[in-house]
Order: structure tokens, then C-alpha cells, then sequence
């Protein structure tokens, strides 16, 4: 496993579907298919990640592809 946020493989587990990046100091959390990424604040609190890691485009949204 790779973080998501700085590609480092020093990843610790610290619960059963959790890990710890010693690289960038998040917490990642591991459920099937989907990951979930948080920042630890200093009073010990997670503020999720998500947004910046795993933007989801809408259906309806039109694609553009840039040419060459």
C-alpha cells in the first residue's frame, strides 16, 4: 500500500481497516474498495480528506478533453 497523499510506503496499521502515514501524517481508513483519508488535528480530531483525494465527477457534467 502507497498513501495517497505523498506515495510513501511507510504505513502503519493501527486498527483493523486503519492506517497511519508516517510520511505525511494522515489516517487512512479501508473499507472494500473504497478509502477514506483524514487529517489528525492536534487535539486528536479528523478532519476527512475526501474532497481533495476523490472528487467525483457528475453524470450530467460534460466531459472536455483537451486536443493536440
Amino acid at each position: 500500500m502507497r498513501c495517497p497523499n505523498c506515495n510513501s510506503k511507510d504505513i502503519g496499521k493501527i486498527g483493523s481497516h486503519q492506517f497511519y502515514c508516517w510520511g505525511c501524517f494522515i489516517e487512512l481508513t479501508v473499507n472494500g474498495e473504497k478509502m477514506s483519508v483524514y487529517q489528525v488535528e492536534e487535539d486528536g480530531t479528523l478532519s476527512s480528506l475526501d474532497d481533495l483525494f476523490f472528487e467525483e465527477v457528475p453524470q450530467d457534467f460534460p466531459q472536455i478533453h483537451a486536443s493536440n
